[in-house]
């Protein structure tokens, strides 16, 4: 297995890590990566949460406040509110969104899953989910570990992640070729 410091680093890996590292220990790691999955769609979801997050001017104690009032109204499990709690104490909450990405890479290397990130201009469905993985771990050989985004200023197709590889088949980058391609041959 490759050592956790090649696979994530920064303020976030180093965060992500030692709550991998909890998690592990105490055998809750799908619990904790279920509530980091639903913390990170209640920050997609609410602006004023993002506010809450990212902002520098909103003290340690209201943010600490704030969020663990947001964590016990969703249901979040023990060590994630924990967690949370300690990040916003640290006034680290501005990181907390790669804190969760650099788990979900943890624990996709810990399960032996390759990581895909697929971006769409529409919200793909679940069919589609299951076709994209099926096609992505063909060609990696391993299980893949997919999460999505939507991003409409794509216009069509999709871009999709794996490591540091990326396939760009949206239809703003072929338009964005095609522009530049005519105004060699004009």
């Amino acid at each position: 297995m490759v050592s956790q410091t090649s696979i994530v680093s920064g303020i976030a890996g180093r965060y992500a890590s030692a709550l991998f590292d909890l998690a592990r220990e105490q055998r809750v790691l799908d619990e904790v990566a279920g509530d980091l999955a639903a913390i990170d769609e209640m920050i997609d979801a609410n602006a004023d949460l993002v506010r809450l997050v990212r902002s520098p001017v909103i003290s340690r104690e209201d943010q600490g406040r704030a969020m663990a009032a947001v964590m016990e109204a969703a249901g979040i499990g023990a060590l994630a509110s924990r967690f949370i709690g300690l990040v916003a104490q640290n006034r680290r909450l501005f990181a907390l969104r790669d804190m969760v990405a650099a788990f979900r890479i943890l624990l996709a290397d810990h399960r032996g899953e390759a990581t895909a990130r697929v971006t769409s201009a529409r919200p793909l469905t679940e069919q589609q989910v299951t076709r994209i993985k099926s096609q992505l771990a063909g060609i990696v050989d391993q299980e893949i570990s997919l999460s999505t985004d939507v991003d409409e200023s794509l216009l069509g197709g999709l871009v999709v992640r794996i490591g540091s590889r990326m396939v760009d088949s949206s239809l703003r980058t072929k338009l964005q070729r095609m522009q530049t391609a005519m105004k060699e041959v004009g």
